[in-house]
């Protein structure tokens, strides 16, 4: 079988899509992969990478061709619009040549922001006639009104009937959480091309480097210390001004530290804050570094953090982190609103409190500094056996390969029995 991927970003962009793509490769597909230049998430083109070098290239099997645009830069709106648009105007013009020169049997989207790639995605399956199957892990429009401030019905209508006319193409629909299902029924019938296929932790296989001392990052006596952990990107959504503010309230308590993994738009101005506030012996920033030490960093910790604005979008999503965090076996601490709250308490895996609550973000971390080890360890457990039972990779593999090669509606009818 011949699948095309329609995907923004792919490796060495860190994100689900990659697993999916070798997986199928693995189990005897031919994949491809039509993606952008790979500038998340430092807003600049990777190492090795430009508008002329790698275009295209073999990655574990998966032909991948990498479509022109211009770099994200610092995120500002501006630079964004134009990252966008020049993804999607070249991959368009790409895509129209391409499916003529290319038979594929079908067609999988993995969609973030923005929704442009599916309507090149779109294109083609109609082209060729064969199944899409769509990933969304975005809300479209709602991810625009909330996180670009987009309100003007000019443009928020031409968006849904955007969506509605890609949905209708599509021979289903994943969802990873299932408060997506509301939005997406809003815009049309599709409530029976809906399958839930949520996230799963990385599959982490490479070595630990040799040279990595987490303790030469780490200026504090771990064994005094309680630590509380955020890895992942520092970026507007995840609402850190306000663990900022509540590492603020806790600076009196020498034993809590917050210890921040990895970058993005606001790390500046996170940092910023901690000097102004006289915060450095309470609040760490260790910087981005790869994937197979997040382990490291988390088994050294005592709680895994994870935050989100109070934004429509985000209450309906369950980030691919909720997965990761749980499946480390450590209680997750979650600043959140939603599904993801709601996972959580399902779980039995940690503490939420409502996005953007400072006070109750200090009342929960003390109420966790203060438990005993096997507390703590029954919280971690609690979610590495969730996980095991509900969101496993292999699990969400098999479903997938079921999906691109049986009968879509067959599958359908089936799931929901």
């Amino acid at each position: 079988m011949k699948v095309c991927i329609f995907t923004n970003h792919f490796y060495p962009e860190d994100f689900k899509v990659n697993d999916v793509a070798f997986e199928l490769v693995r189990r005897g597909m031919d994949v491809t992969v039509l993606t952008a230049v790979p500038d998340y998430p430092k807003g600049r083109f990777f190492d090795g990478y430009s508008l002329t070098k790698r275009r295209r290239e073999e990655v574990n099997g998966v032909h991948v061709i990498r479509i022109p645009i211009i770099p994200r830069g610092r995120g500002g709106a501006f630079r964004l619009v134009l990252n966008y648009l020049s993804y999607y105007f070249c991959l368009r013009v790409f895509t129209f040549f391409h499916s003529f020169r290319h038979k594929y049997d079908r067609v999988f989207v993995h969609l973030t922001s923005p929704f442009f790639v599916g309507v090149c995605a779109k294109k083609m399956a109609r082209r060729q006639r064969i199944p899409m199957i769509f990933w969304t892990l975005d809300l479209w429009p709602e991810s625009l009104m909330s996180a670009g401030g987009v309100s003007n019905p000019l443009i928020i209508k031409p968006q849904i009937r955007m969506v509605r006319k890609v949905y209708e193409q599509c021979a289903q629909i994943l969802i990873g959480s299932k408060g997506f299902e509301k939005s997406i029924c809003e815009k049309g019938d599709f409530k029976d091309k809906l399958v839930y296929f949520p996230n799963w932790a990385e599959d982490i296989k490479d070595a630990v480097p040799e040279d990595f001392d987490i303790r030469a990052i780490r200026p504090y006596d771990e064994k005094e210390a309680f630590v509380i952990l955020f890895a992942g990107n520092l970026g507007e959504a995840q609402n850190l001004d306000a663990v900022i503010a509540a590492a603020d309230c806790l600076k009196d308590s020498k034993q809590i530290k917050f210890v921040f993994v990895g970058d993005g738009r606001r790390k500046e101005h996170l940092e910023r804050m901690v000097r102004e506030k006289g915060l450095s012996d309470t609040v760490y920033f260790t910087g981005r570094y790869p994937i197979n030490t997040m382990p490291v960093f988390m088994q050294r910790s005592d709680v895994l953090l994870f935050s989100l604005k109070d934004k429509p979008c985000f209450n309906l999503t369950v980030p691919s982190k909720v997965q990761f965090y749980m499946a480390q076996g450590k209680p997750v601490l979650a600043m959140i609103n939603g599904d993801g709250a709601q996972l959580i308490r399902e779980a039995r895996c940690g503490l939420t409190v409502s996005a953007g609550d400072t006070e109750a973000l200090v009342q929960a971390v003390r109420r966790m500094a203060a438990m005993d080890r096997t507390g703590l360890e029954a919280l971690g457990n609690n979610g590495k056996e969730f996980y095991l039972k509900n969101f496993k990779k292999e699990l969400r593999m098999n479903q997938l390969v079921e999906l691109l090669e049986n009968n879509p509606s067959a599958i359908l009818q089936d799931d929901n029995r």
